[in-house]
């Protein structure tokens, strides 16, 4: 066993500068992708719908991937939620991105559904040392 305790009793450590940056980007990629969704998912019912939300789980799941824990996939979540709550205000103009209906309904809550189950199925921290690890 390791003589630095379980896992859990841990204190946490602040992230390293290139885990930081690494988050930060993920969080601009999903407010990226969270803007080119808005933009496709009207275009051609449903098939734009299904692309928008495909890309948003891709990107999530592949961020909690590449970081190898939940973060990523909370990082990218949120960056797609911001972007989406800033589209969905109206300017005093009147302009507005999303309409009233099925279609941006659809969108919002299945995307923010899609985030929610994404970033919770990501992989968990793991420990480092190979006799802690199931199975082996």
């Amino acid at each position: 066993m390791s003589d630095r305790g379980p896992m859990l009793a841990q204190p946490m450590r602040p992230p390293s500068a290139g885990r930081a940056a690494a988050l930060l980007g993920l969080f601009v990629l999903g407010a990226v992708i969270g803007t080119a969704g808005a933009l496709v998912q009207p275009g051609w019912f449903p098939g734009g719908l299904i692309l928008a939300l495909a890309g948003e789980a891709g990107l999530i799941l592949g961020a909690a991937r590449l970081i190898r824990s939940r973060s990523g996939g909370a990082a990218a979540a949120a960056g797609w939620m911001l972007s989406i709550v800033l589209l969905t205000a109206s300017r005093p103009e009147g302009d507005f991105l999303f309409a009233a209906g099925r279609d941006s309904y659809l969108f919002l809550l299945g995307g923010i559904l899609v985030a929610v189950i994404c970033a919770t199925v990501g992989p968990g921290r793991q420990p480092d040392d190979d006799h802690v690890r199931l199975g082996k």
